[in-house]
């Protein structure tokens, strides 16, 4: 048996076939644009992207016929919903997470329910990027797309829907509308009746492993998956990726150290407390058992050794295309022994947790003239590595501890930056032997749905490996700690300038 996991995200669709191993057998990828129809508002052309999900799933079904799927999981980007009508049509572009049209309806929970409820109860500060606010944007600005609405969608239970199978949602990606009540895992009749919307417009919440479907002949003629392939229920990517890295308990955690880096991690209990919500930090389901996990990110992270790249490191791009090197090998070669001493932080494009400045900019603290390129460089990876530690110590603070990091993505790749990590955190960092952790956290959950696998920890057991380990040096982590202290105090004390620069 093939199982077959699919990433649908922001800017393209994945779809992966694994056999029980966790063996690659076949994967696919389409990318569609971004809709930017007037400033603060992002939309994707639905059509594109179920045309593309359509294609990824043909064109990997196609390599696999002679061990077809047994299975299909998504993992999909949150928040993001598309208006649709009785009959599965789109009604209008999906409207996607950092679109911000829906800043008043934002607003308005503090003078309804108040912010401290609205976390309480949906785990999520009531920001307008969830979908709730946006489906109360278009019942006050559209009031004739609202009435012509039969559900509103988000990509999941969207697919269903378009391939017959009544629509439904899992835990995690229905927390992301701002409308689940994390604790009971059904919709919050609290929230749903102050937003004026009622809960049939909504897909029907499962928990994520239940089977959702199955594909019957319409389907099969469209997607190329076998009639009677499963549809079984995935999750949000982030803790779609955390089950791909093998977390399933208090403490662990990952890194996914991609463009933007985030560290998920799980716990047993929803932790809502005050320093938890003034730190922004959201708490949710996870998609393994009755967990929950928490996000901490920074936007800047991959890009903005991209940025350095492209704007400073022509000699290393020539070599590495003379030489077929990687370029970031080339780049973080030679670097300074020892704490740089030099601060960067890491705002390029604004401040992600806990601070969640849209306005915050990027800044170098404690230049001189001794500093070379390379100083520069490695003081870009420590700047990375003090936002997360500043997350992980604003996390312990909301009682969210993490005792190491699973870490993922391009900068996984680098032993220089993972151990800077591990000196900077204080904490183990370690590599592992999956790659395309989502769509595998698909093909776990839907092989376990199938019997493929006794349960998720069986799966995990059977494909999960940790590979390099990188441990803190005591020394440089104790000059860290003193250099950390005054990172901490950095954004704080130029956030009035920084703003004054941004409204210019």
């Amino acid at each position: 048996m093939s199982l077959v996991g699919m990433d649908i995200g922001s800017t393209g669709v994945k779809a992966v076939a694994f056999n029980p191993e966790g063996t690659i057998l076949a994967s696919a990828y389409r990318e569609y644009p971004e809709i930017l129809p007037r400033p603060n508002r992002v939309e994707l052309d639905p059509n594109q992207v179920f045309s593309g999900i359509l294609e990824v799933l043909n064109e990997v079904c196609e390599a696999v016929k002679d061990d077809p799927p047994r299975t299909l999981c998504m993992s999909t980007m949150g928040e993001t919903f598309t208006p649709m009508d009785a009959e599965g049509n789109f009604l209008h572009n999906s409207i996607v997470s950092p679109d911000n049209r829906a800043i008043p309806q934002a607003e308005s929970w503090a003078e309804t329910l108040g912010f401290e409820r609205v976390f309480e109860i949906t785990g999520h500060s009531a920001h307008p990027s969830f979908t709730i606010n946006k489906i109360m944007w278009i019942r006050d600005t559209m009031p004739d797309l609202h009435a012509r609405t039969h559900k509103y969608l988000l990509w999941p239970d969207a697919v269903m829907m378009r391939l017959g199978i009544e629509p439904r949602i899992d835990y995690s990606l229905a927390a992301r509308t701002m409308a689940l009540d994390i604790r009971e895992k059904v919709w919050s009749e609290e929230m749903l009746t102050t937003a004026g919307i009622d809960a049939s417009m909504l897909a029907e919440p499962i928990h994520s492993g239940s089977v959702a479907g199955e594909i019957g002949p319409r389907a099969a003629e469209l997607t190329g998956l076998p009639v009677g392939c499963l549809v079984v229920a995935g999750g949000h990517d982030q803790p779609m990726n955390a089950l791909g890295a093998g977390v399933t308990a208090e403490g662990m955690a990952v890194d996914g150290m991609g463009t933007v880096e985030c560290i998920t991690t799980a716990f047993d209990e929803p932790v809502t407390n005050s320093a938890m919500r003034e730190s922004n930090y959201c708490v949710y389901p996870h998609v393994y058992g009755d967990m929950y996990v928490t996000l901490a990110y920074n936007y800047a992270a991959g890009d903005l050794l991209r940025w350095y790249r492209d704007n400073f490191a022509q000699p290393e791009v020539a070599q590495a295309e003379a030489e077929s090197l990687s370029v970031y090998d080339l780049i973080t070669a030679g670097l300074p022994e020892g704490p740089t001493g030099v601060l960067v932080l890491p705002y390029l494009a604004g401040a992600a947790t806990p601070y969640f400045d849209p306005r915050a900019s990027g800044a170098i603290l404690g230049l001189t003239l001794s500093a070379d390129r390379k100083t520069i460089v490695k003081a870009i990876l420590e700047g990375t590595c003090y936002e997360m530690m500043l997350n992980l110590k604003r996390l312990g603070a909301g009682g969210v501890h993490i005792d190491r990091l699973r870490c993922t993505g391009g900068g996984s790749k680098s032993p220089v930056w993972l151990q800077i990590k591990a000196d900077i955190t204080g904490l183990e960092t370690v590599t592992l032997n999956v790659t395309e952790s989502g769509c595998l956290a698909g093909a776990m959950l839907g092989g376990a749905a199938a019997g493929e696998y006794s349960d998720i920890l069986d799966a995990i057991g059977a494909i999960v490996r940790e590979q390099d380990s990188y441990q803190p040096d005591p020394e440089q982590h104790a000059l860290y700690e003193e250099l950390f202290a005054i990172y901490d105090g950095a954004w704080p004390a130029i956030a009035s300038l920084a703003h004054r620069l941004a409204d210019e």
